[in-house]
């Protein structure tokens, strides 16, 4: 009956602002999310999500604090993988042997920083626990540095999101919501090319 005919929401924003206000009304499940990206290190949307934490979409202590746990709980996990089955991992996934590799001989020289710093570089974050656990790294120890590391990665990605959050929001009104956009994909993209920047100077060190 057409008296019964109503407008269906949109299952799809179509712009930043309904993005950032679906975000706000499923909470949960962007929390959910939010973990499951941490535990393989995903850097451009932890980055956006610290910015929907400015937006007041997401809650800033929160959204680190999933960060933080799911961050650990990713690398702990491929640290008990790459223990348990070692080099068969590698004989069954061979695209994943260069940079295996790459993490382990690092690793051997310098654990502490490499520990820390492993989940900024494009090509080696999901991958270095693996590599860890197919180490002599005792797993007290790499736990330790891994919550430590986890932390600093958390506050520090969400911090820039937030951070980017409050400085596009001087520069631009809300009648340039477009230019708001393009300057978050931009600097999403500039994140990601720092990345891939810093994946190199590690291959070569």
């Amino acid at each position: 009956m057409l008296f019964l005919k109503c407008e269906a929401p949109l299952l799809f924003p179509t712009d930043l602002s309904s993005f950032l206000d679906l975000i706000r009304q499923h909470g949960d499940v962007a929390y959910s999310i939010m973990f499951a990206y941490a535990a393989s290190h995903s850097l451009l949307l932890a980055l956006f999500a610290g910015y929907a934490a400015h937006s007041g979409a997401l809650q800033l202590v929160t959204l680190i604090m999933v960060c933080w746990v799911g961050s650990f709980a990713g690398d702990a996990v491929r640290f008990w993988i790459g223990r348990r089955f070692g080099a068969r991992l590698l004989g069954s996934f061979p695209a994943l042997d260069r940079a295996v590799q790459i993490a382990a001989r690092l690793a051997d020289r310098h654990y502490v920083l490499m520990i820390l710093f492993h989940r900024y570089p494009h090509g080696i974050r999901g991958i270095a626990g693996f590599a860890y656990g197919m180490s002599r790294l005792p797993w007290s120890t790499f736990l330790a540095l891994n919550f430590i590391a986890a932390g600093l990665w958390s506050c520090t990605i969400i911090l820039a999101g937030y951070a980017f959050g409050q400085v596009s929001e001087k520069l631009m009104s809300d009648a340039s919501s477009s230019i708001g956009v393009v300057m978050l994909v931009v600097f999403l993209g500039l994140s990601w090319i720092l990345s891939k920047k810093l994946e190199r100077v590690v291959e070569r060190n």
